[in-house]
Order: C-alpha cells, then structure tokens, then sequence
C-alpha cells in the first residue's frame, strides 16, 4: 500500500498493542542524535503546517536526511531530537487481486485488519524535529531541517529560537547523615 493511504486522519486512534498482536515497533531507529550541551545558541524546530497522520518510515527518513546535512559540522557540534513519537498502529485487510482470488479470500467478513506499520498524528503547529547549534552551524542547520521538511507528507516551516545562554548546573552538595 502507498503511504498516501494512511495520511488523513480517520476515526479514533488505534494505539493499544495489548490488543492488536504482533504490531511493529517504530522505524526510527534513534530519538536523539549528536551531543547534548547548555551552551548552543540556536534552536531550530520543524513545525507541521497540516494536520494528518506521518508513518514512522517518514520520520527515520527526516531524521536520516536531517542528520546527513548537519554532521558535516561534527558530531560533538549539534544535538537532533525526534519530538513526534508514532504510537498509532495501521492496519490493513489485505486483498487478493489474482485470477482465483475469490475462493481464497473472504472479502469484508472479519475485515479488521493485520498490524503493518506504526504513525503518529500530528496538528497544525506541531514540533516534529528539534535541532541545537552553535551559531556559526546555523546555516547548515537550516539547510538540513529543509532536507528533513521534503521527507514529510505536509508543507512545514522552520522555526528559529534564539537560546540565552545558561551556566551549567552545579552539582549540588550532599550530606551524609549517620542513620
């Protein structure tokens, strides 16, 4: 099936592994790429213009075209997180379309559906990935959440916060109490 088919949003969501046997896990192999650090400057968000349904081979893909671009600046230099999360599962009543197909198939009776995939629903104004930089990476950061956008079956927009700059917390001190 086309990945067109489970773009709309239909009836209620379907997220209950407990009942639907053998559902997969999601495509995207890691939520959080590159190193995390309180000294980036900018933060960049990819934000969903439409509201629909994304398959989670949609999201590795972004996620893969994303960190493609933005690791040309090192590894240690940016930090990519995956905010949307598929926990919709897709089902499908798969249908025989050969000669013969009429005494092997049962049509709508028991049409409930076999787990193929896993999606997640999205809003209008929904942060799909977040990228942090310095801000002489910004360039590169930006060309790289445009490379994630074209993966994504919606029109999105990019994002651009200013981060003021933090000091790492300390560790706190601890006493030890005698018991």
């Amino acid at each position: 099936m086309h990945g067109s088919n489970y773009r709309t949003i239909k009836g209620m969501a379907y997220t209950s592994k407990k009942y639907a046997p053998g559902a997969p896990n999601p495509k995207v192999a890691r939520f959080n790429t590159g190193k995390f650090r309180h000294d980036y400057d900018y933060k960049l968000r990819l934000i969903s213009e439409g509201r629909l349904q994304i398959r989670s081979n949609a999201l590795e893909a972004a996620r893969v075209a994303a960190s493609k671009k933005v690791t040309l600046v090192g590894e240690e230099n940016f930090y990519l997180r995956v905010v949307t999360y598929p926990f919709l599962i897709l089902r499908e009543n798969k249908m025989i379309a050969t000669a013969g197909a009429d005494r092997l198939q049962e049509g709508m009776r028991k049409a409930f559906g076999k787990p193929i995939g896993m999606a997640a629903r999205v809003a209008i104004g929904s942060v799909i990935l977040e990228l942090s930089v310095k801000a002489e990476n910004l360039d590169k950061a930006k060309l790289a959440m445009w490379a994630a956008g074209t993966k994504l079956p919606m029109r999105t927009h990019t994002e651009i916060v200013k981060l003021e700059p933090t000091a790492e917390p300390e560790p706190a001190e601890t006493e030890t109490v005698p018991v």
